[in-house]
């Protein structure tokens, strides 16, 4: 892999925000903060039109978020209003959460996969019944009554983050995005979420990959209430169909700009098969009793040590761990004991 977005990884090496760039002729990469996160930023890329601009991606819905928006668009010699159309790779809040706002300021039409598309009300306006499901998983899988409910709760602090908005168009696989002097296709990527889409731009031989294939770190593939059932099954489909892609330089929404997509996908698909070894290991050493997936979770290598991740991060922990032993139940190295609950699982013997 070769880091391609200097600029952009020297900002990151300083953990500051990096400058807007023009990355090709009528291509601008727009970098927009997210609050109290280690991402910092994610990457806006604006589209030139005959008309006006698309975006892909837009970010948090905060003052910040919103500003470093329209400065940004300013130095691309847009305003707002110019935008006419919001090409969102993922329901994810740094992604899908200004979208709702630009379309008020703008008439932009919004467009997401339909998988995606679908979660939507229950993630971000009616979401009690959201909550109690994932308090639930919660107790099923073995997090303690005196921080499940706070985990689960944790997803309220994002609600004020979201302008809500349903998009105009779905964007199917394979599907053409429908914005002039632009020839974009729809990659369907299910794994980080189940509707995340990358965009393909055959013309150019770039690939904006949303957070499917990011520089630095691998996106978070959790079993969640509104997710498949086996998404880590899904995200190793999905670099597989990515791999082969004739691209120069790939586009991610996080970090910086690369070169080398096959290289930095097998480097993934390799970090995953290795979790899933150690997670086995895990679960052997369990014996016949089992262990749950939060045990597994708390005793696994982490970027810290558990004691100082922060709690909705370990609820992030105890998802990924599930969505590697599902996986492993898949191949038949390991079993879920479901009754008496909690949940626990046990090697195959």
């Amino acid at each position: 892999m070769k880091i391609t977005g200097t600029l952009q990884h020297q900002a990151w090496q300083e953990k500051v925000l990096p400058p807007v760039e023009q990355i090709r002729p009528g291509l601008w990469s727009i970098p927009v903060p997210i609050p109290d996160n280690p991402l910092r930023y994610v990457l806006v890329y604006g589209l030139e039109l005959p008309d006006g601009i698309a975006i892909i991606d837009a970010g948090w819905d905060t003052p910040e978020a919103w500003d470093a928006l329209r400065g940004g668009l300013g130095i691309a010699g847009y305003e707002i209003t110019d935008v006419k159309a919001v090409l969102v790779t993922h329901l994810h809040p740094d992604h899908y959460g200004l979208a709702g706002r630009v379309r008020e300021e703008s008439g932009a039409w919004v467009a997401l996969h339909p998988a995606d598309a679908g979660l939507l009300r229950e993630r971000y306006r009616d979401f009690d019944g959201l909550i109690a499901a994932i308090r639930k998983q919660m107790a099923v899988h073995g997090v303690p009554d005196e921080e499940a409910g706070p985990l689960a709760d944790a997803s309220r602090r994002i609600l004020p983050l979201v302008r809500h908005t349903d998009p105009e168009i779905l964007l199917e696989d394979g599907e053409q995005v429908p914005i002039p002097g632009w020839n974009l296709r729809t990659v369907w990527t299910p794994g980080h979420s189940p509707g995340h889409v990358c965009f393909l731009d055959p013309d150019r031989r770039l690939l904006m990959s949303g957070d499917h294939v990011l520089p630095r770190i691998t996106p978070a593939i959790g079993v969640h209430p509104q997710q498949r059932h086996n998404p880590l099954a899904d995200f190793f489909d999905s670099l597989d169909k990515v791999r082969a892609l004739d691209v120069e330089e790939v586009l991610p929404a996080h970090e910086y700009r690369f070169a080398g997509l096959a290289d930095r996908v097998t480097a993934l698909a390799e970090h995953h098969t290795a979790r899933l070894d150690e997670i086995a290991i895990e679960v052997i050493k369990a014996g016949a009793d089992g262990a749950t997936a939060w045990d597994i979770a708390r005793r696994l290598t982490w970027s810290r040590p558990w004691d100082q991740i922060q709690p909705f991060m370990r609820r992030t922990a105890m998802l990924e761990t599930l969505a590697h032993l599902v996986m492993l139940a898949a191949q038949d190295r390991v079993t879920a004991l479901e009754d008496p609950r909690p949940c626990r699982w046990r090697a195959v013997s």
